[in-house]
């Protein structure tokens, strides 16, 4: 069975970090390229990141210098670390495969709040 875990969320004062996980079965996330991506409520759901199967990375404006996508291959999982958080990363966020995207996950709920 296909499935995406998602972990590591919570509520972070802003300027703090994060890092999260997802945990992925049925797929070998060092074969496709994989993705993060965010909802904030009342907000269409945006992409934060992708890891490609080189392992070359990519993030939007919005969070470069800030987050950083990696992947455990043995682990078959999935990291982003969240740096200098501000209020406005507040989400709920998901992976993903990029191609051929699968269901969503439950994502993990970030909020950054002081």
């Amino acid at each position: 069975q296909v499935q995406l875990v998602e972990s590591g969320g919570g509520l972070v004062q802003p300027g703090g970090s994060l890092r999260l996980s997802c945990a992925a079965s049925g797929i070998v996330v060092s074969f496709t390229t994989m993705g993060w991506y965010r909802q904030a409520p009342g907000k269409e759901r945006e992409w934060v990141a992708t890891i490609f199967v080189s392992g070359s990375t990519n993030v939007p404006a919005s969070v470069k210098g800030r987050f950083t996508i990696s992947r455990d291959s043995p682990k078959n999982t999935i990291y982003l670390q969240m740096n200098s958080l501000k209020p406005e990363d507040t989400a709920v966020y998901y992976c993903n495969r990029v191609s051929s995207p699968l269901s969503w996950g439950q994502g993990t709920q970030v909020t950054v709040s002081s």
